[in-house]
């Protein structure tokens, strides 16, 4: 049902049309509708509203904030694990994404650049919701047209530290394949698509670990472009997945070589604050996110001219995964 109304309102996304379903406004003979409906032929689909709703707006929300910078212009936030950015498309207002960094942007400064709509206030560029580390925010138009300058210019200089699963084949590389949407699985990205866009990603092996769990790679990772996934389809194209990224190939669990998998017992509701989990006596290990963490960001103030550089270390869930890892390490 939704696929076919995305067809006929090419102008509006699919989750748009999913909250007209939702709204009661799309009937399937004078009955309401589910977005998975199989269509057979042969029935009168009637829509009774706009199709096109009015937009969402982003709410202030009271969620503490690590902020590292801040003043008249921009701020510097150290966003957790965890936390989306922005609320997405599909979000209703009865229904909103809750506990979204804009939210509580809102909340502790007021007022935002505007530049990127009503749900992206602020928001000059993005990291993943399972990714941690700085993001920078703009507080006025004028200030976020030139940040998006330096970041279209390729002049943000970005570092991320990530955890691979085996060691790459150098010691220090750069992947430059283009990166596009997989047809396939829509939530994902690919570089064997066609017409893709310019991405490239230069990596540094800080450290190689040998385990009872197999190889890892510790490394540094800088990009010139900034692709949706593109740290984490870039390393999986080459066959290093990061750890903890089951989207693009990481296994959800690490278990020692040799040892069999058990059948998979409810672990009850999880803990956000305990994102990793060593399930004695089988030592099976498994990391909630993803192994990737926002580490340094510079870039020059838009007003003052200044040269800006910001650095945060990983959060404690990460050294403490890692520091597991070697305790078992050869």
């Amino acid at each position: 049902m939704d696929r076919y109304l995305a067809t006929q309102f090419p102008d509006i996304s699919r989750a748009r049309v999913q909250q007209l379903i939702a709204a009661q406004k799309a009937l399937v003979d004078g009955k309401p509708s589910k977005p998975s409906l199989r269509l057979r032929g042969g029935e009168q689909v009637t829509i009774s509203g706009d199709p096109v709703l009015p937009p969402l707006r982003a709410i202030a929300e009271d969620i503490p904030l690590d902020v590292i910078y801040e003043d008249a212009d921009l701020a510097v936030i150290n966003k957790p694990a965890g936390m989306m950015v922005h609320a997405g498309a599909g979000a209703t207002e009865d229904e909103r994404n809750r506990g979204t960094l804009v939210n509580a942007l809102l909340h502790r400064f007021g007022k935002l650049s505007q530049m990127g709509g009503e749900l992206r206030p602020g928001i000059v560029h993005r990291l993943d919701k399972e990714t941690s580390g700085l993001i920078v925010v703009a507080k006025n138009n004028a200030i976020h047209r030139k940040l998006a300058t330096q970041f279209s210019q390729r002049e943000v200089k970005k570092r991320y530290i990530a955890l691979v699963h085996g060691w790459p084949a150098k010691d220090s590389g750069t992947i430059n394949a283009e990166i596009s949407r997989d047809l396939v699985r829509r939530n994902r990205m690919t570089t064997r698509g066609r017409a893709g866009r310019t991405a490239i990603t230069h990596y540094k092996v800080r450290r190689k670990i040998e385990s009872a769990y197999g190889k890892f790679a510790l490394l540094d990772v800088d990009i010139e472009t900034g692709r949706t996934h593109q740290i984490r389809v870039h390393l999986s194209s080459i066959g290093h997945p990061v750890v903890g990224d089951a989207l693009y190939g990481a296994p959800r669990e690490l278990r020692p070589e040799g040892m069999k998998k058990q059948p998979a017992k409810s672990q009850g509701k999880k803990m956000a604050q305990l994102p990793i989990r060593v399930e004695p006596p089988a030592g099976v290990l498994s990391l909630d996110r993803n192994f990737l963490h926002a580490a340094a960001i510079a870039f020059t103030h838009p007003r003052s001219g200044e040269a800006l550089a910001f650095e945060t270390p990983m959060p404690d869930g990460l050294h403490s995964f890692l520091g597991l890892l070697c305790q078992v390490s050869d």
